[in-house]
């Protein structure tokens, strides 16, 4: 990584910003860290702002005990801005009390390293915060192209919105409560808005006739579960691996009777189950062109009647038991939209 100084910086390489008033800490920091990052340096509270400001750092290690305007004060105003609230900020200080420490991660600090510096500590220190960034962001651009993976296998049936989102949270719900782990609860979540997946492969004609399926067409509207199965399962990420699972096998049904495979009881993977009970209970509850939205106990009563049909009875008898936490979720997502 090139070496930069204030006003030359590669503009693809965003740099650290070290704050001191004492220009020979600035001077050892650039000795320390020179090599393997790019730098930009200010010597006071207000340049530090205009640093932030200027370069967009990817962090900032700041000195406390500064004239006019202290680190604290520094920190907290960086926080408080949208522009750069996610910057993460060490404290690099002679200030070593544990009250010192405490009000820097108050102010909105990641770490807290005290003077006189040790070289190994600080490249460890910043090696460490900004892989933690890079985690996040690479969390975050997942989770878009799995929320536009997710809304591009409902583009042909845009009357379902909010649904599929919606729906997900349920089987979370749902799924949590039935002992799934946290993580294992988050997969799902990110999982099930692609249950649908396949339906890019229906002709339109199909997918948006008006009346209902003859034989023949009802036959290849089956195969959006194999299509969409198909489509996930070259991803190699644990999340995928569900989604798969789930596309092919949502519209199985518990007394065998389904589809694409005619699978029974235990045979058919529990995220399908839970996902397909999640899925039946925001249909009904949703209002479309062709129907009314259902009233809860309608709905409930309804796939009461396909206990042991459709539903397995322990995963029925585990939804209603949670309905507090369903028509919470339902409440809250009502008028919003999809996660960007």
């Amino acid at each position: 990584m090139n070496r930069a100084s204030e006003g030359d910086l590669p503009v693809s390489d965003p740099p650290l910003l070290i704050v001191d008033d004492d220009p020979r800490n600035l001077a050892a920091m650039r000795q320390v860290l020179g090599n393997d990052y790019p730098l930009v340096f200010a010597r006071d509270g207000a340049g530090a702002l205009e640093a932030v400001a200027k370069h967009a750092p990817c962090m900032v290690l700041l000195d406390i005990q500064m004239p006019d305007m202290d680190g604290y004060a520094v920190c907290r105003r960086l926080k408080a801005s949208p522009e750069s609230a996610s910057i993460p900020v060490i404290f690099v200080t002679v200030l070593s009390d544990d009250l010192d420490e405490e009000a820097g991660f108050a102010a909105g600090a990641v770490d807290y390293i005290t003077k006189p510096i040790s070289p190994a500590i600080v490249r460890a220190r910043v090696r460490t915060h900004l892989s933690l960034v890079s985690a996040a962001k690479l969390e975050e651009s997942y989770r878009e192209s799995i929320s536009m993976l997710a809304a591009a296998g409902e583009f042909k049936d845009m009357e379902t919105g909010v649904h599929i989102w919606r729906m997900a949270e349920y089987a979370a719900a749902l799924a949590e409560a039935v002992g799934w782990p946290a993580e294992r609860c988050d997969q799902l979540r990110l999982a099930a808005p692609m249950h649908d997946m396949g339906k890019i492969g229906i002709p339109d004609a199909i997918l948006r006739k008006p009346g209902k399926l003859d034989a023949a067409e009802w036959k290849v509207m089956q195969r959006h579960c194999q299509i969409g199965h198909d489509i996930l399962s070259k991803g190699q990420s644990a999340v995928m691996a569900l989604a798969a699972e789930i596309a092919l096998c949502h519209h199985e049904r518990w007394n065998g009777l389904g589809y694409p495979c005619g699978l029974q009881g235990e045979l058919i993977p529990e995220s399908a189950r839970i996902v397909a009970l999640a899925d039946v209970f925001d249909a009904l509850t949703m209002k479309r062109p062709y129907k009314d939205a259902w009233t809860v106990d309608c709905a409930l009563a309804a796939m009461t009647s396909e206990r042991g049909a459709h539903f397995e009875p322990r995963l029925l008898d585990v939804f209603e038991s949670i309905l507090p936490k369903i028509l919470e979720i339902k409440a809250n997502w009502h008028d919003t939209q999809p996660p960007h």
